[in-house]
């Protein structure tokens, strides 16, 4: 049968190992179309584990499907800054040419449509992925062009080259986004230090990793090196999962080889052989290309056996696909997620440092972090910390979309202020606010404009998302709120219960049957999951709707039906049956809010 030899040929390119579990659904589901109960029976069987293993993994990831999808398989982008452009009218006109509701598929099983969370398509929305293969700069013309081959039963290979060329957008380079490193110059320079001389020289940089946390990369490269153990390995970071980020896209598109050097280095530094990227689920496209670059590196000796002919700097990279999980942002969950398990994030201490893959030491940097550490190699630690501040040195990429007439990548020495951002993207006028670091991060009004991103400022994973004056704040909370409700992973009471109880109540709010209650009850549930939510996921949560609050409490207001409580149903329509079974429309039978 197909369906066996698809997955017995998955199982044995990853050796029959559970360790790839998530990479063998992903394949086996890439044969089949989606994973019946008989697939995943098939998966358990062979690689000798219980088939309820197969299904926790099954269920946790947004790609992966129980249920039958159509061949064609659509996903709009629901990101804020897509709805902005217009994604949801598009996302309806699919509906309605294929007649059928979302999630769906069509009576034939041609197609199926639905909406999914940021593609890191921002700069050029609204965006789709088409069975996982991005599609930018969708328009009424280009939606009803995608349907016309869809029911064509047109092959995704012959559709237009244009409807798949997704743009870099480099708007203001610095030394990462500028003409591409020459190959093997940073492994040379590293060769030349020294395995001690790289730490030395990382520590007198003082780089701190650029996804959001800022902790000192020489130091983390330390730790995990010093740490007890003969296994150690490096992992990148490339699940760039927070909304109105694309940075990482574009470096892993233009600048891969940077980004490999980079993770070579560190393997280099701290003792390791082997590393990890892991890949987002909705950059899958992107992994051909990859492995090109991999295999490009390996014939030249810049990865693999004897690096640059240096003996004993032995270092090779394989790459994991996630599969639509923003919690494997987290360290933990993705270390989770490549040992094929659901991503849910570990307890900590103990850190991957010290406790990491397979409970082994191990150094966990962001893609744009690796970049940076060719740039230490090349050109020393104390000429890396000449730019930027003395608590934030180097460079920072940030991904601008939203409201501005230049959307697209800004790389600039920390300590900008961000109305210099604003300026050069084009967007100096009429601003409302700007979302720093994704629903996640802090909601800047102009009067914070002269404010400057570094890490004692503002720091930012890279996002920066403008919105202007004619734009609904509320709205924008709203989205974001929706978004961490369906992003939980579930594992802890807090994050499970507080998102989803937020966007009950935001819910309540949109409809016009909002109080200061369903307001007093978001900060309270938003206290609770700050405190006691097991992850950033949780704590960080209701940021948007407390700042919405704060910042623009009038968006909210308006919407408010009563100062202090309103019931979430109409009490008087409910007692419409009642009534009519009585045959009763006097006064009394009716339900007044004011008595």
């Amino acid at each position: 049968m197909r369906s066996e030899n698809s997955i017995a040929a998955a199982v044995k390119r990853h050796n029959s190992d559970p360790l790839y579990l998530v990479q063998i659904i992903r394949e086996a589901q890439a044969a089949e179309g989606w994973l019946s109960r008989e697939t995943q029976g098939e998966i358990a069987e062979r690689l000798k584990i219980p088939i309820t293993r197969v299904e926790s993994v099954v269920k946790f990831y947004s790609f992966f499907y129980d249920k039958p999808r159509g061949a064609y398989r659509l996903l709009i982008s629901d990101n804020i800054t897509d709805r902005m452009q217009g994604s949801l009218s598009l996302f309806e006109r699919l509906l309605g040419r294929f007649g059928v509701k979302r999630g769906e598929v069509s009576a034939d099983g041609l197609v199926s449509v639905d909406l999914t969370s940021c593609t890191g398509l921002c700069d050029q929305g609204p965006g789709m992925l088409v069975n996982n293969i991005a599609v930018p700069r969708l328009s009424e013309a280009r939606i009803d062009a995608i349907a016309d081959l869809i029911e064509a039963r047109t092959p995704l290979g012959h559709w237009p080259a244009e409807f798949f060329h997704v743009e870099d957008n480099v708007r203001r380079a610095g030394p990462l986004l500028q003409a591409p490193m020459t190959p093997g110059r940073a492994l040379d320079a590293a060769i030349a230090l020294g395995r001690q001389g790289v730490l030395d020289e990382m520590k007198r940089s003082n780089l701190r990793g650029r996804g959001g946390a800022g902790f000192a990369t020489g130091l983390k490269w330390e730790a995990a090196r010093n740490a007890p153990g003969a296994d150690r390995y490096i992992v990148c970071n490339a699940d760039e999962g927070e909304p109105g980020t694309f940075k990482d896209r574009v470096l892993l598109t233009s600048h891969p080889g940077r980004i490999f050097e980079g993770m070579a280095i560190a393997g280099y530094a701290i003792g390791a052989t082997r590393g990890f990227l892991y890949l987002r689920g909705e950059y899958e496209y992107l992994k051909p290309r990859l492995d090109a670059e991999l295999d490009r590196m390996r014939l030249v000796r810049r990865l693999g056996p004897a690096i640059r002919g240096c003996a004993g700097f032995d270092f090779d990279v394989e790459i994991h696909v996630g599969a639509g999980a923003y919690v494997c942002g987290e360290e933990t969950a993705l270390l989770e997620s490549i040992e094929g398990k659901p991503g849910r994030p570990r307890v900590r201490p103990p850190f991957p440092a010290t406790h990491g893959y397979l409970g082994r030491p191990t150094a966990i940097n962001n893609v744009e972090t690796l970049c940076q550490a060719t740039e230490v190699a090349i050109n020393g630690g104390a000429a890396f910390a000449g730019q930027g501040t003395k608590h934030s040195t180097g460079s920072k990429i940030l991904s601008v979309s939203g409201d501005c007439e230049r959307p697209g990548l800004y790389e600039y020495s920390f300590g900008v202020p961000i109305a210099q951002v604003l300026e050069d993207a084009g967007a100096a006028r009429d601003v409302a606010a700007v979302q720093v670091s994704g629903p996640a991060g802090v909601l800047m009004t102009p009067d914070q404009f002269t404010r400057r991103i570094a890490f004692e400022d503002v720091p930012t994973t890279g996002a920066f998302m403008v919105f202007g004056g004619q734009r609904d704040l509320f709205e924008v909370a709203r989205n974001f709120v929706h978004f961490f409700a369906h992003e939980s992973c579930g594992f802890c009471t807090p994050c499970r219960v507080g998102t989803s109880l937020q966007r009950q109540m935001v819910e309540k709010i949109a409809e016009g049957r909002g109080s200061r209650y369903e307001i007093n009850e978001l900060m309270r549930v938003r206290g609770l999951m700050r405190r006691m939510s097991h992850c950033g996921l949780g704590q960080m949560a209701g940021n948007a709707i407390f700042d919405g609050w704060s910042k623009f409490r009038p968006a909210f207001e308006r919407r408010l039906l009563a100062a202090e409580f309103a019931p979430a149903i109409d009490l008087d329509a409910a007692l419409s049956p009642a009534r009519a079974v009585t045959g009763r429309e006097d006064e009394r039978a009716h339900f007044h809010a004011e008595a």
